[in-house]
């Protein structure tokens, strides 16, 4: 038999790690998400709407990172998602 994890145990339903992530970052107050979509990520944007959180896409990294940043120091709080 398998050993499980007393924390995963209680769980109603598994979770992916994108998912829980994602509802951390919104438990914390992050509301929107900047970035740049890729083949690495695409598959967690899907997870984005579920969780309550707004998609900011950018058309490249450097972008990404300077609308993060810019948000960031109006709201007090940003992510950045790049693959």
């Amino acid at each position: 038999m398998a050993s499980q994890d007393i924390r995963t145990s209680s769980l109603k339903k598994p979770i992916t790690i994108t998912e829980y992530i994602f509802a951390r970052l919104k438990q914390c107050g992050v509301s929107s998400v900047h970035g740049l979509p890729g083949d690495y990520n695409l598959v967690a944007l899907d997870y984005l709407e579920k969780a309550g959180l707004k998609w900011v896409g950018n058309c490249n990294e450097l972008n990404a990172g300077y609308a993060a940043d810019g948000y960031a120091r109006i709201k007090g709080q940003s992510i950045e998602f790049l693959s």
